[in-house]
């Protein structure tokens, strides 16, 4: 094995140890530790690390082997894999310009139980932590990321609500669905109608802003009820439903919903027709008083 120069960062020095196809490893100044990557698939590598001396040496060592592994390795994408409880290793990766990309369920055996694995990765040609760009990127892929459902609230000049019937499930639901990636909430409801019914009502405002709460295998979620303006009861004979998810359309008056829709809706769809014209601002169907109320 031909000698490498040492890699340095102030008082940390890591010198490689031991070099084949498969594995390369660089031991730390100070009998630290070892800093290891494995090729894993054609450009591509695992990196790990057993190092003492803290955060802060694992995330200095971590970065000096990254930058050489991509320089003069020529691997394209590095990985680190984590235990999720593990946080401050989760911390050296996240700090060292890897991002969070999920969660293998069950990934690893641990003493005969089955554990959670999080993977984070970096392209060689990804922006480093240094920069904004490097930075915002890292803590978007680490940040929560909540869902968003736009549904849409028609009525007919009878007071009567516009229901469809799904494909999927029982209850009674709003037109509208989830807005996509990049898709303002407004633009989405109108998608999801034009798709769903054939015809994007004009949307003439917000009703309701509601938190849901975890339900059903769903992570929790922000959904904006719109108010899809007033119609004449023969709106229904000039809709379209797709045939494949809405597989019906029909009026209903909003004090008989009670086993025909969800009952998150069963409660908060009367009290929101109930006042029209003010924002109702909701938690899980239920309104949000001011503190003292």
């Amino acid at each position: 094995m031909t000698a490498e120069p040492p890699l340095t960062d102030g008082e940390l020095t890591l010198r490689l140890s031991q070099q084949d196809e498969q594995v390369v490893t660089f031991s730390a100044s100070g009998s630290l530790g070892t800093v290891e990557v494995r090729r894993t698939a054609p450009g591509a590598g695992l990196l790990s690390w057993a190092l003492d001396g803290g955060p802060e040496v694992a995330q200095r060592a971590v970065r000096l082997v990254t930058e050489y592994a991509f320089s003069e390795l020529g691997l394209e994408r590095l990985q680190i894999e984590v235990d999720p409880e593990l946080r401050a290793s989760a911390r050296v990766a996240i700090r060292s310009g890897y991002r969070r990309e999920g969660v293998l369920r069950g990934g690893v055996l641990v003493d005969g139980e089955r554990r959670d694995v999080a993977v984070y990765g970096m392209r060689s040609d990804d922006p480093r932590p240094d920069t904004l760009l490097g930075w915002t990127s890292l803590m978007d892929s680490t940040l929560p990321k909540k869902r968003v459902i736009a549904h849409v609230v028609v009525r007919d000049t009878s007071g009567r609500l516009l229901l469809c019937q799904v494909s999927y499930k029982k209850d009674l639901e709003l037109p509208g669905g989830v807005v996509e990636p990049d898709e303002d909430p407004a633009t989405g409801a109108s998608r999801e109608m034009e798709e769903e019914l054939g015809v994007a009502l004009p949307l003439l405002g917000v009703l309701a802003i509601d938190w849901l709460p975890r339900w059903e295998g769903w992570g929790d979620a922000i959904e904006i009820l719109y108010d899809g303006g007033v119609h004449d009861p023969s709106l229904l004979d000039s809709l379209s439903p797709d045939g494949f998810e809405i597989l019906g359309l029909s009026w209903h008056a909003p004090d008989a919903l009670d086993g025909l829709v969800s009952p998150l809706n069963a409660r908060r769809l009367p009290q929101v027709l109930k006042e029209p014209s003010m924002l109702h601002n909701l938690r899980d169907g239920a309104p949000i008083r001011p503190a003292g109320d």
